[in-house]
């Protein structure tokens, strides 16, 4: 699934441009879309990682504009590490981590989530909010989560699903493939972003299909939690 259909440069790359391109109204338009709903998703991953004794270093993989970073902040960690591999979006991050003060604890980085530069067995927890659907190797990604973490180190990724109920499935894919780019195309000025949103989550492999990978990537006790009706899933897990 490529978000431009139209060009002949990798997933990767599209993604990157396509970050890069809608940087500036990236926070805004996130809020807008989702309601504001977005904050209370993010809220819940990092409730979920307070109960988890080890989390004194994490990684936030795709981390955009750094806000579930910033979320995690509240657990007082040693450290968080946020990599993306949108520059644009990553300096707007760090303009948003120094006016909270936050830079002692929270450094951003551009990295490639298919291919991360830690060590094996660094990081007591791994997230990731709303950016697996975008890898290019799916599997591959979640390897990579699976190697950087210690023993015991817990997974946590936040990712659009798509709701059961009929009539919310109904309005979901009214709104998504309707409204949302039309705003998208309003604000952003790139209609093909928010296009390549909806494709990208109805394409995405959720649910239960999901947990069965992240088992045979060699994560244990899996589960997942639904929220707003479907919209959104967080999957955890355990190495």
């Amino acid at each position: 699934m490529l978000p431009y259909k139209d060009r002949k440069d990798s997933k990767k790359e599209q993604v990157k441009y396509m970050f890069n391109s809608i940087s500036k109204r990236y926070d805004m338009l996130n809020h807008i879309l989702s309601l504001w709903i977005d904050i209370y998703w993010r809220k819940t991953v990092v409730g979920i990682l307070k109960k988890h004794s080890a989390r004194n270093s994490i990684l936030d993989i795709a981390t955009g504009t750094g806000d579930l970073a910033i979320e995690m902040a509240s657990l007082y960690p040693e450290k968080i590490i946020g990599i993306d591999i949108s520059d644009k979006m990553l300096a707007l991050g760090k303009q948003k981590i120094l006016k909270k003060k936050l830079e002692q604890i929270i450094h951003l980085e551009v990295g490639d989530s298919e291919n991360l530069s830690f060590e094996n067995g660094t990081f007591d927890a791994v997230t990731c909010a709303f950016g697996v659907r975008n890898f290019e190797n799916l599997e591959k990604g979640l390897q990579e989560m699976y190697r950087v973490l210690k023993n015991n180190g817990i997974v946590l990724i936040l990712e659009f699903s798509q709701p059961r109920i009929f009539i919310f499935q109904w309005i979901y894919s009214f709104y998504f493939s309707k409204i949302m780019p039309l705003i998208g195309k309003t604000i952003s000025k790139d209609p093909k972003a928010y296009s390549y949103l909806f494709d990208s989550v109805s394409k995405f492999v959720s649910g239960e299909k999901f947990i069965h990978l992240l088992d045979t990537i060699g994560f244990k006790k899996i589960y997942m939690k639904k929220l707003t009706f479907g919209i959104c899933t967080i999957y955890v897990g355990i190495k």
